[in-house]
């Protein structure tokens, strides 16, 4: 009675170590799948040559899905058609910015630049969090108190129009989703994140505007040279 009484939390931990590995496993094989979906999406939108509009379009119909039906759909195989549903919205929307940065003198070169660094930035910060399984939590507070000032910095750059403003903004923004990217990984590895839908699209959001930002970024930064 007491070796079962003994063996008990191990048997608890082992579970629960057995459930975040599922959860880590499901949750990329997710990311990949919806990765490539909006890949394609996105050279769909580029070979038909949609105008730049549909990214506004797209991106608020997927967050119309993202914020009333995930909810209710996260925990069930719906939920998996939602996230496609979402990720192939953006992949549609970004055809037409990619296309327009194609078009500039050193098009090609920059989004090749920006698709590089988005990988290698994701792939790096996913394996450091993944081998030394660091709890990030501790950065809750500051993505958080980021998010808002950059949101609020988007909103006066509307009115305001300043260049410097939009490279800064860029600039933070790939700060800040490098350290979602930390976090959201972290949340997955302790325990706090246990729905691969989820934790599939939290990713997906980062890697999407750390592209879009990177890809702001350069551009700029091409065109005062």
């Amino acid at each position: 009675m007491n070796n079962m009484n003994g063996n008990t939390p191990l048997v608890s931990a082992n579970e629960s170590l057995l459930a975040t590995n599922k959860v880590i496993r499901n949750t990329y094989i997710l990311l990949s799948l919806t990765l490539l979906f909006s890949a394609f999406m996105a050279w769909v939108s580029m070979a038909i040559q949609l105008p730049v509009w549909i990214h506004f379009a797209s991106s608020i119909v997927a967050l119309l899905l993202l914020w009333f039906v995930l909810p209710s759909t996260e925990d069930s195989a719906a939920g998996i058609v939602v996230v496609f549903g979402v990720t192939g919205l953006l992949g549609l929307g970004l055809g037409p910015i990619i296309s327009m940065y194609m078009n500039l003198p050193k098009g090609p070169e920059i989004v090749a630049t920006a698709m590089g660094g988005t990988g290698a930035i994701f792939i790096g910060l996913s394996a450091y969090a993944l081998t030394t399984r660091k709890d990030f939590s501790f950065m809750t507070g500051f993505l958080m108190v980021g998010l808002l000032v950059v949101l609020i910095a988007i909103l006066a750059n509307i009115f305001l129009a300043l260049p410097i403003l939009s490279l800064t903004i860029s600039a933070v923004v790939i700060l800040l989703m490098s350290g979602f990217i930390l976090y959201d990984t972290s949340n997955m590895i302790h325990g706090g994140e246990t729905n691969y839908v989820r934790a599939t699209i939290n990713l997906y959001i980062n890697i999407y505007n750390l592209f879009l930002h990177l890809l702001r970024f350069l551009g700029m930064l091409s065109s005062d040279e």
